[in-house]
């Protein structure tokens, strides 16, 4: 099956040796599962029409849904465009800008940055799901959605993010605020960049020690499968 990632930001500064985002999200899914069609959206490379992939996958990115770019006016048509024509998997900007694109209502929280390993309560279960209760990953975020789109549910949630991830039901399309695709390392570092440039030292060494800590990650890929199989696939 083709799966589009659609790349919409990159690690800072620094932190280039983890690899891009596309490369962690094929590392995460599997390099043989798939065959990848990565675009970068901020250069200007993209899909020549919606069906050039039957599945899309959006990546984070530094960037608000609600900034006023080109690319991410382009983005939000684009997404419109693919309603019910592509299944779309967002995550964390991807699940924002998704919500946007759809009617939601997308913030930089006052609540501040999420950070460290997050766990979020599963509240519906799905075909696509596993049966689980909760799951914990990696999150690094400002932004939050806090309007809820047209056709979503939330599926699962935490006191912190409590649209934290979403179920379309006017189309194949999924969302999740929390970073499956960071590995710890990779996480742990990215909350380094932000000491005392946006969090306190207390706040990053809580964070680095959550990240050290089992995770989900497997799971989440998991989900991510089955929902693919299940809405393009057909399985």
């Amino acid at each position: 099956m083709k799966l589009g990632i659609l790349q919409t930001g990159q690690p800072p500064a620094g932190l280039e040796g983890f690899g891009g985002y596309p490369a962690m999200f094929e590392k995460l899914l599997g390099e043989a599962a798939y065959d990848y069609a990565v675009y970068d959206l901020q250069a200007g490379q993209w899909p020549d029409r919606v069906e050039a992939c039957p599945a899309y996958l959006l990546t984070g990115s530094a960037s608000g849904a609600y900034e006023d770019l080109p690319w991410i006016g382009q983005l939000t048509a684009f997404l419109q465009q693919a309603r019910g024509k592509a299944a779309l998997v967002g995550i964390c900007f991807g699940h924002q800008i998704m919500a946007h694109a759809f009617g939601g209502k997308v913030v930089q929280s006052p609540k501040g940055w999420g950070q460290g390993a997050h766990r979020y309560e599963v509240l519906r279960d799905e075909p696509w799901l596993d049966g689980a209760k909760t799951i914990t990953l990696p999150a690094s975020h400002q932004d939050q959605v806090v309007g809820l789109p047209l056709g979503a549910e939330v599926i699962a949630a935490s006191a912190f993010s409590r649209f934290g991830m979403l179920a379309y039901r006017d189309q194949p399309a999924i969302s999740l605020q929390l970073h499956p695709e960071f590995e710890p390392d990779y996480a742990t570092a990215l909350a380094e960049t932000r000491r005392g440039n946006g969090l306190d030292d207390a706040q990053v060494d809580r964070a680095a020690a959550s990240l050290r800590e089992p995770n989900d990650r497997a799971k989440a890929a998991g989900w991510i499968q089955s929902f693919l199989a299940m809405t393009v696939r057909g399985e």
